[in-house]
């Protein structure tokens, strides 16, 4: 019995060991778990006591250092988008990321747990943030999805980095003389709206201007060549104001307008010159093709003038459809000429009879004589007498017109005489051979001065 005592005893005080064992690790799980939740409501405790005794006696209505020196603010932006641009409107679309920091004394705090503090949008309204304005902006909008994108963020020795995220429409004066091979310079301008130069100075950093990648930006046709920032001091009534401004320079494509404007009044003009190889009696052919073209070339010339706002001067797009425009005209106007011209015929002479009584009879007979020159007769036949008078009508209307005394001439007989002298004369019958070359060769010639103008001059 006392060894079975014994044994339980022992089988007792194992159990025994056992359970405070597991008591402790559950006391221990729990202690350290409790730690790990409470650590975060310190600091919280703690930022929040820093915050409210920072805030305590913080007027935000005073710039940082007021009355003793201008306050430095920093500027860093990067580029998030560009575009789309619009012609018509003379304005540009950008998508920036702006970050503005300077110094504020008066939020200094000491603290062992953080160097810096992170703090949302609701703690831009606490504090002073530069009256930082866009000058050159038609509209802008700050992202408030799915909270405001701002970031406020505080350093222990007062530094403040404030960012937010704007889509700006920006004004963009283009001068369209050049148009569509036009390079432009877009500016991006902001500065103080109330503080001049003796109270807050804008400045900017090293590399403070970058750009994202360029593949998911909106500039369809134009081509980014980079950009550069300047630094202006602008003399106002209210005081010297230091403004910052963005230069992106900007190069038009020239593929749209090619394919939709230039590319057609090219073939519009070549076909305009078909009428040269077609035979000039053939007036209804030549006549359609040729107001088929002008009208062509009126809705081509109206087409292109959509893309453009409706600016007072002469563009490049301008040139190119007025003289495509001229070169068709010139083209109708040159069978119209043809035609004219080649309507007047030889010299012919018709003969008209008069009318004589018949002595015998004493009624009127009539007989037509041809190809002879008629002096006054009188013919006997059938025993009565005739007496006949031929009348000249000859009809000169090239060599008495006024054909031959300009620069034309209608027929070979135009080509004697002693009012040719000191003329050159052209002749009219042979206007269609002289257009064949003349007008590919002056519009080839066109186009060369053209182009080599507008893109390498």
């Amino acid at each position: 019995m006392s060894a079975r005592l014994l044994l339980g005893v022992f089988l007792l005080s194992v159990l025994q060991a056992c359970s405070r064992k597991v008591e402790d690790d559950d006391f221990e799980d729990f202690t350290t778990n409790q730690k790990w939740v409470m650590s975060p409501k310190t600091h919280d405790t703690d930022v929040t006591l820093l915050l409210n005794k920072l805030l305590r006696e913080y007027d935000k209505k005073l710039r940082p250092d007021i009355g003793m020196k201008p306050t430095v603010i920093d500027v860093d932006i990067y580029v998030n988008s560009i575009g789309p641009v619009s012609s018509i409107n003379m304005e540009y679309q950008i998508d920036i990321f702006f970050a503005q920091t300077w110094t504020d004394s008066r939020l200094r705090f000491n603290s062992t747990m953080k160097r810096s503090l992170t703090l949302n949008s609701n703690m831009v309204g606490l504090i002073w943030i530069p009256d930082t304005i866009f000058r050159n902006s038609k509209t802008a909008e700050a992202h408030w999805i799915t909270t405001p994108n701002q970031l406020l963020r505080i350093w222990n020795d007062g530094k403040i980095l404030y960012t937010l995220r704007l889509t700006i429409n920006a004004e963009c004066q283009l001068q369209l003389h050049n148009f569509p091979m036009d390079k432009h310079s877009c500016p991006l301008i902001f500065s103080s709206y109330g503080y001049p130069q003796e109270e807050m100075i804008y400045r900017w950093r090293k590399n403070s201007v970058e750009a994202a990648d360029q593949k998911s930006w909106r500039l369809y046709q134009f081509d980014f060549m980079g950009l550069r920032n300047t630094s202006d001091i602008v003399q106002t009534s209210a005081g010297d104001y230091i403004v910052m401004t963005i230069y992106f320079d900007l190069s038009r494509r020239m593929g749209y307008f090619t394919i939709q404007t230039y590319i057609p009044c090219i073939l519009t003009v070549v076909l305009s010159w078909v009428s040269f190889w077609i035979k000039k009696d053939a007036t209804p052919a030549r006549t359609a093709l040729g107001i088929t073209t002008v009208l062509t070339m009126t809705t081509l010339s109206t087409i292109a003038r959509n893309s453009l706002p409706r600016v007072s001067y002469v563009t490049a797009m301008d040139l190119f459809v007025t003289v495509c425009f001229l070169f068709v005209f010139a083209a109708l106007m040159e069978y119209a000429t043809l035609n004219y011209y080649s309507s007047c015929r030889k010299p012919h002479c018709t003969k008209k009879k008069k009318s004589l009584p018949d002595v015998s009879f004493g009624h009127m007979m009539n007989y037509s004589v041809l190809e002879m020159r008629p002096p006054p007769t009188v013919i006997a036949l059938n025993n009565a007498m005739y007496w006949q008078e031929f009348e000249d009508n000859c009809i000169y209307e090239c060599l008495d017109g006024k054909d031959c005394q300009s620069f034309f001439c209608c027929f070979e007989e135009c080509k004697s005489g002693s009012w040719r002298k000191g003329r050159v004369h052209i002749d009219i019958l042979e206007l269609d051979s002289y257009s064949r070359v003349f007008f590919p060769t002056s519009f080839l010639l066109f186009n060369l001065v053209y182009w080599v103008g507008y893109l390498y001059l």
